[in-house]
């Protein structure tokens, strides 16, 4: 069976508006350049980061996810050409991009940005949440980075990409622009919210715009 997902329609509206726009954070990702070149003490440090994770472990312990904070991996990945971070709750995964070196006053910001996400979906247990509702925001709040925006303007310009897939919902018509294709099973968050308390819903599971 498919993994079930929800899209939630405001935040992916927003987030490919500015990706395409200016470069930020989107989902769970914070556009970077993909134009800038790592300098060779950057490209040492590929591959796990064990500072931040037992940074990332400390913090979560203090809050009282004990046990996410056991599994938790940091690692830098040079993989991520326009992303700062990525936070992968299922391989509990926090990815940082090695350009971030260059910028030491992002890299413990963007890993409490990450690590929110890790915390809030650890919080919900199996419940499905919005990536940078309540539940994000009061993790935030206890990871002290009260405020945080999903979006960020860092500085260095953005890779841009235009939308190459649309998707809409045949319930309230919205379109959904993706760059890249979805594979998986996506419904609009906000018609399974209004309609269905939230869970998915296949009536509204979005469809490809030929």
């Amino acid at each position: 069976m498919p993994l079930l997902r929800q899209l939630d329609f405001a935040f992916e509206q927003f987030a490919t508006r500015v990706a395409v726009a200016q470069g930020c954070v989107t989902g769970q990702a914070l556009r970077l350049s993909s134009t800038e070149q790592a300098t060779e003490a950057v490209a040492l440090q590929f591959g796990r980061a064990v500072d931040l994770e037992g940074k990332a472990h400390q913090l979560l312990r203090s809050l009282g996810a004990n046990r996410i904070a056991t599994e938790l991996r940091v690692e830098w990945n040079s993989r991520l050409k326009t992303t700062a971070g990525r936070a992968d709750y299922r391989q509990k995964l926090i990815s940082l991009n090695p350009l971030l070196v260059a910028h030491p006053e992002e890299i413990e910001r963007t890993l409490r940005h990450e690590l929110a996400h890790i915390l809030a979906q650890f919080r919900a247990g199996r419940r499905r949440i919005s990536p940078h509702g309540a539940e994000w925001q009061q993790a935030c709040r206890d990871l002290r980075i009260a405020g945080e925006k999903r979006c960020h303007t860092l500085p260095f310009p953005a890779k841009r990409h235009a939308p190459r897939f649309i998707y809409r919902c045949p319930n309230c018509r919205r379109d959904f622009p993706r760059v890249r294709k979805i594979k998986r099973v996506v419904a609009c968050f906000a018609c399974c919210r209004a309609h269905n308390g939230g869970e998915f819903d296949a009536r509204f599971r979005l469809r490809p715009v030929k």
